[in-house]
């Protein structure tokens, strides 16, 4: 190979490189718009929204208590994150079509098949996890709370603990949600077998129970509340997997 082949070479990888760096660069610049179109729509009704996702805890103060806010900017730019947080979830399809537009170039044509789906039922499962939270554990851990709190305590709780209480249970049980994708994923990837997912079950049950130990209350419901779903879900990756091939099975062929 001659000096100006090789020249040529190395500036058309360079001019690659440069080309997915711009890509790189609009794809985020277009999710992070869509991000923030979602949230000035929703802007104006911020209290509202807050209001919204503190119900599970307001429904189970005691009669004449409220929350309280002990910074002075709390009551601003707490439902503003919160408004914020909305934004970001009804943005979220958009935001995983940029990256799925981003990575699909670089895929074979079974991996795009496959990814699609993954891509949808990650999100809703995420969404679905987040849904179990507000509407099952939140009110049972509250009233629990409640129920529990000393006579001559009063029960008032700061607005910017609120959110980043339930943003963790959220974030945890939305991820604890996922367990199905990850199995169908490792299946896929030939990492494990469907043989050696069954053989991992009871240690996956005391898993999930140790991992709701460390990251809900501390108490019995909300723990039951997070491992029994994930051990359900695990079960549920285990049966959906028999559908997946393996990858080391398949005739990769890269797409054009």
């Amino acid at each position: 190979m001659t000096d100006s082949q090789q020249k040529d070479e190395a500036s058309q990888k360079e001019e690659g490189f440069v080309t997915h760096l711009i890509e790189l660069r609009d794809r985020l610049m277009r999710a992070a718009a869509s991000v923030i179109i979602c949230f000035l729509a929703l802007v104006y009704w911020a209290p509202d929204i807050y209001s919204l996702l503190a119900d599970p805890l307001v429904s189970a103060l005691p009669a004449g208590t409220s929350m309280i806010a002990t910074d002075v900017t709390a009551p601003f730019f707490v439902p503003m994150k919160v408004t914020m947080m909305v934004a970001f979830v009804l943005a979220l399809p958009y935001v995983l079509y940029q990256v799925w537009a981003f990575i699909a170039p670089g895929l074979y044509e079974h991996e795009k098949k496959l990814a699609a789906p993954i891509i949808l039922s990650s999100f809703l499962l995420f969404l679905l996890g987040m849904a179990f939270a507000y509407f099952f554990v939140f009110p049972a851990v509250f009233k629990f709370v409640a129920a529990y709190t000393p006579s001559g305590v009063q029960m008032a709780t700061d607005i910017d603990k609120y959110l980043s209480f339930v943003l963790t249970l959220f974030l945890v049980f939305g991820l604890s949600f996922e367990t199905p994708v990850v199995e169908m994923v490792l299946v896929r990837l030939g990492m494990v077998s469907i043989e050696k997912l069954r053989e991992f079950r009871p240690y996956f049950i005391v898993i999930a129970f140790v991992i709701a130990a460390i990251v809900t209350p501390p108490d019995v419901i909300s723990q039951f509340m997070l491992a029994v779903p994930m051990i359900l879900l695990y079960e549920f990756g285990i049966l959906m997997s028999r559908y997946i091939t393996p990858r080391e099975t398949r005739q990769e062929t890269p797409a054009e």
